[in-house]
């Protein structure tokens, strides 16, 4: 069983495992402005083709299966749609949507145990001002014996302005429990009901704003009947660790490590964030045990001295 690597150039790369597809990266989308347009993981699926993404849901189209989604950074927001702002009595729209712009690949391999991706990209205010610029990975490795795959997610951010940018969420503008913001996973329609996978524990949105080294979720499958999982882990190096979490099932599926749910992080001018995750894509539905397994899964691929990361 190997790897293949499909590159559509100028659009995304296409990850297959023994024929079967894992997993399109787009990095240079196609979408307007007022969905702040970056990269994405879409279609996610299982080893045995189960569907674990969405694509622009109706209810918030600015949900790109898996991304990395930031809503305030400073007065701008990369995540798409409305800005949060508790002084204007919620959500409102302004003309602070950027965008974060693939400039270049720095490297594509197919190897015989795993996919590395690796771009340059500018992250773009909505007036045309560039104010950071990053450095990503994505390398995809597979565990077959455990019915489960791992997509590593890596990202070195350089603030090139010459001021600090507060990086905070919709909590820290003052809305309550809603401090999303990080590496976002929205799952199917079929898992809305779903069950949050913590260490020790399942339960649902009661764990949002919990701090954990990682959840997951697990749901079932419309047509088959299938039940999948995925499992993300934080990095012990990132900032904020163990983070809070923004999880929801009752309305949608949705996890999202998020280092900076309810307190702000000052991004000086000329630092480097570092950012690492690993996201564990698995056939068969799960408990804590088996998400603890699967999160062990993670844990390895981002102590993998094989990969180098931004």
């Amino acid at each position: 069983m190997t790897f293949g690597c499909v590159h559509d150039v100028g659009i995304s790369v296409h990850v297959t495992y023994d024929g079967a597809e894992l997993l399109d990266y787009v990095y240079r989308p196609d979408n307007p402005q007022r969905e702040s347009p970056r990269p994405y993981a879409h279609p996610i699926r299982t080893l045995a083709g189960e569907l674990v993404t969405v694509l622009r849901p109706h209810d918030h189209v600015w949900h790109k299966g898996l991304a990395w989604s930031l809503p305030h950074m400073g007065h701008d927001n990369f995540w798409g749609g409305r800005t949060y702002s508790h002084a204007d009595g919620g959500y409102v729209q302004r003309d602070n949507n950027g965008a974060m712009v693939h400039e270049r690949l720095t490297a594509l391999d197919a190897l015989p145990d795993r996919v590395r991706i690796r771009h340059d990209l500018a992250w773009i205010t909505q007036p045309g001002r560039r104010i950071v610029e990053e450095d990503r990975a994505v390398t995809v490795t597979v565990a077959p014996e455990q019915g489960a795959w791992t997509l590593r997610f890596d990202t070195a951010m350089t603030n090139v302005t010459d001021a600090t940018i507060m990086i905070g969420s919709p909590t820290t503008a003052g809305r309550d429990n809603a401090g999303y913001g990080g590496l976002f996973w929205r799952g199917p329609r079929s898992f809305t009901g779903g069950t949050v996978l913590a260490p020790g524990v399942a339960g649902g949105d009661e764990l949002r704003g919990q701090r954990a080294p990682w959840m997951g979720f697990t749901g079932k499958h419309d047509g088959t009947g299938a039940a999948s999982t995925v499992v993300i882990v934080d990095h012990t190096d990132n900032p904020a660790h163990p983070p809070q979490w923004f999880v929801r099932t009752e309305a949608f599926a949705a996890v999202c490590p998020a280092p900076f749910f309810s307190e702000e992080l000052p991004f000086e001018a000329g630092r480097t964030l570092r950012f690492s995750y690993a996201v564990v894509i698995a056939d068969d539905g799960a408990d804590p045990d088996r998400a603890a397994a699967l999160a062990n899964l993670g844990t390895r691929a981002l102590t993998d001295d094989q990969v180098e990361a931004p």
